[in-house]
C-alpha cells in the first residue's frame, strides 16, 4: 500500500471520528474533522485544497469551539442557572458516558439539575436550569453538526474544482 494512500485513510478516519464526536462530548469533534482534513491536504502537497481553503476551515474550527461554549452557557444563563448548576452539567456531561447513548443527553440534565439545587434548594428552578442547559447544548450540538457538515462540504469543493 502507498503511504500517501495510508495518510488519505487516516485522514478520511479522522473526519469521520470527528463529526462523532460533534455529538459525543468526550471526542473533539470538529477539530479533528479539521486536523484530518489538514492531513489530506497534506498528503496530496496542497495541491488541491491550498491555504485559502484551509485558512476557512480554520476560521470555521474556531468558530466551532466559541459556539460549543457560548451555545451551552446561553442556555444556563437564560435560565437563571448558578455556578454549581453550570459545573454539574459538566461533571454530569462525562459521567454519562459510561451510560452509553442516553447517560450522553441525560448527564448534563441531571448533573445541572443537582448542581442548581445544592446551591437553591428549589425543585422548581432547578429543573428549569436543568432544561435550560440541556437545550444549550442540543442547540450548541446541532450548530457544531452544522458546521462539521460545512467544512466537509467546503474541502471536497476545494478537492475536486
Amino acid at each position: 500500500m502507498d503511504i500517501q494512500n495510508l495518510y488519505y485513510a487516516l485522514a478520511a478516519i479522522m473526519i469521520l471520528v470527528g463529526i462523532a464526536g460533534t455529538v459525543l462530548p468526550a471526542l473533539p469533534g470538529i477539530p479533528l474533522v479539521f486536523v484530518g482534513m489538514l492531513l489530506a491536504a497534506w498528503a496530496g502537497d496542497f495541491a488541491h485544497v491550498g491555504w485559502l481553503p484551509l485558512l476557512c476551515l480554520a476560521i470555521l474550527t474556531v468558530l466551532s469551539l466559541v459556539v460549543d461554549f457560548a451555545a451551552t452557557a446561553m442556555g444556563a444563563k437564560r435560565v437563571g442557572a448558578s455556578r454549581l448548576a453550570i459545573a454539574g452539567a459538566v461533571i454530569g456531561t462525562f459521567a454519562g458516558l459510561f451510560f452509553g447513548l442516553i447517560g450522553i443527553f441525560v448527564g448534563p440534565f441531571v448533573g445541572a439539575v443537582l448542581g442548581e439545587f445544592l446551591h437553591t434548594r428549589q425543585m422548581g428552578q432547578s429543573t428549569r436550569v436543568g432544561i435550560g442547559t440541556w437545550v444549550g447544548i442540543i442547540v450548541g450540538t446541532v450548530f457544531k453538526l452544522g458546521l462539521a457538515f460545512t467544512m466537509l462540504g467546503l474541502f471536497v469543493a476545494a478537492l475536486f474544482f
